[in-house]
């Protein structure tokens, strides 16, 4: 089948081990842990397809057979469909990235961003799985005044956990991301959602290092190239207010099913 007219518009990691999740992981990937009954990638993916955004891609490392049967019985078996006659229909279109069966072990966020690209749009969501906030929106408006601005890259941060007090980043007074140690002592600081909009540009500097579909396998972190890119102003950033976990413990997961 021609599965050239397919270009992800979102992209949700769920490739990681999980180890603060453990045991719990040991035998489930921790982006299909069920919150408030199901899955917490779902609640991403249904968001996403809510929005129009319905072509998607997830990544699979850490039992990534679960993720890619999961991907089958909910959503099909992408490379089965023709894509001319479905992008017709409002139907979502959910591809796989498995990593581990490419090369044996997760590519990290980076790593597995640079395999991906050649599946995903010019611009694209990205979310971890592993994250939880209902009520986020993922905006056309937000996606379209991206794609129109000179940023490479536009991160959504949020208030500090208590288990990231010190937070992650600052926005200047232009709204541009900023590293901590870059503005001034007192300067408020947020903690990095995981949740942003990029442009394959972003990923195509020279200091990105991987080349699109890392056909090396090449495991990176993302961290470095969002704290030098924005260093060279070309991050925007805003912060969202609303309710917002990073599901990284058995104990938080057990108090979001509680409450």
């Amino acid at each position: 089948m021609d599965n050239s007219h397919f270009a992800a518009q979102a992209m949700i990691l769920a490739a990681g081990r999980g180890q603060r999740m453990r045991p719990l992981t040991d035998t489930c990937p921790k982006p299909l842990l069920p919150v408030r009954g199901k899955p917490l990638l779902r609640w991403h993916s249904d968001a996403l397809a809510a929005s129009g955004f319905t072509q998607q891609l997830i990544n699979a490392g850490w039992l990534h057979e679960q993720i890619a049967a999961y991907i089958s019985e909910n959503f099909g078996d992408i490379s089965a469909l023709n894509l001319p006659e479905q992008l017709s229909k409002d139907k979502r279109l959910v591809a796989l990235s498995d990593e581990a069966a490419d090369f044996g072990e997760a590519l990290e966020t980076l790593g597995g961003i640079a395999r991906a690209l050649p599946q995903l749009a010019d611009v694209f969501w990205v979310v971890a799985g592993d994250i939880y906030a209902p009520a986020f929106s993922f905006s056309q408006a937000d996606y379209a005044a991206f794609a129109a601005s000179p940023a490479l890259a536009h991160v959504f941060l949020v208030p500090n956990p208590e288990h990231n007090s010190r937070g992650d980043f600052c926005i200047n007074a232009d709204g541009q991301l900023r590293v901590i140690d870059a503005m001034p002592q007192g300067a408020e600081t947020y903690t990095f959602s995981t949740i942003a909009l990029y442009k394959r540009a972003f990923f195509a500097q020279p200091e990105c290092g991987i080349a699109a579909g890392n056909p090396q396998g090449v495991a990176a972190p993302l961290a470095p190239l969002l704290r030098h890119a924005a260093s060279q102003n070309l991050i925007s950033a805003s912060v969202y207010q609303g309710a917002w976990m990073d599901v990284g413990t058995p104990e938080r997961l057990a108090a979001l099913n509680a409450a």
